[in-house]
């Protein structure tokens, strides 16, 4: 049996869209089903892959079945991306100095062409 993966449900990006609206509130199938504009067994085929990689919990109440987002997979996730953030970070700063060497430059040709 295979076991699916907090990278596996992150892959797709209706998973990712159905994460950010659980981030905000639980929620029902219906109402994923409206906001996404998607067919219910669609939907349940998401939140299947979802519940097995541990990313959300399922309540059940009499016939309703709410769908929570769960944080520690993430976090997990967050912690194993943290020795990454300098790479990002390095070339953000890089970026910054060559568009400010940019600035600085147009900005000496326009002073250069008003006299």
């Amino acid at each position: 049996m295979y076991m699916v993966t907090t990278f596996d449900a992150l892959s797709d990006a209706t998973r990712r869209r159905i994460l950010d609206l659980l981030r905000e509130k639980p929620r029902l199938v219906g109402e994923l089903v409206d906001m996404l504009e998607m067919s219910q067994p669609g939907i349940s085929k998401h939140l299947k892959v979802l519940r097995e990689a541990g990313l959300v919990n399922v309540r059940q109440d009499a016939q309703r079945r709410w769908y929570e987002l769960r944080t520690e997979p993430l976090a997990e996730l967050d912690e194993w991306l943290r020795p990454y953030r300098h790479l990002w970070l390095e070339r953000f700063d890089r970026l910054d100095d060559y568009l400010q060497e940019l600035q600085a430059s147009e900005d000496e040709t326009n002073s250069d062409s008003d006299k």
